[in-house]
């Protein structure tokens, strides 16, 4: 299994990116995915997931701003980040699995991709 992450880079408050995660390795198509996040000195916080039938899923602190979505032709989940805030600065991570309930979720993770907000 293989997780790779990219998109992340320095922002301005109010400014937008678009994460991305290549998947490989596994069934990418019938599999959920998550995007999680660690900003310094805090623990790992789910941000949002998304499952084979497209269904989405969000913390509440990213709703109507982060999308998350999916490319099952190229085994590849996005997340799409606007009004971005100084508080997102974080490392982003993908994940399998749609959330920390499901049993799969944390068995496999990128290596993350710096987000900084910041004017």
């Amino acid at each position: 299994v293989q997780l790779v992450e990219s998109g992340g880079g320095l922002v301005q408050p109010g400014g937008s990116l678009r994460l991305s995660c290549a998947a490989s390795g596994f069934t990418f198509s019938s599999s959920a995915m998550s995007w999680a996040r660690q900003a310094p000195g805090k623990g790992l916080e789910w941000v949002s997931g998304i499952y084979s039938d497209g269904s989405t899923y969000y913390a509440d602190s990213m709703k109507g701003r982060f999308t998350i979505s999916r490319d099952n032709a190229k085994n590849t989940v996005y997340l799409q980040m606007n009004s971005l805030k100084p508080e997102d600065t974080a490392v982003y991570y993908c994940a399998i699995g749609g959330a920390p309930s499901d049993p799969s979720y944390g068995d496999y993770w990128g290596q993350g991709t710096q987000v900084t907000v910041s004017s």
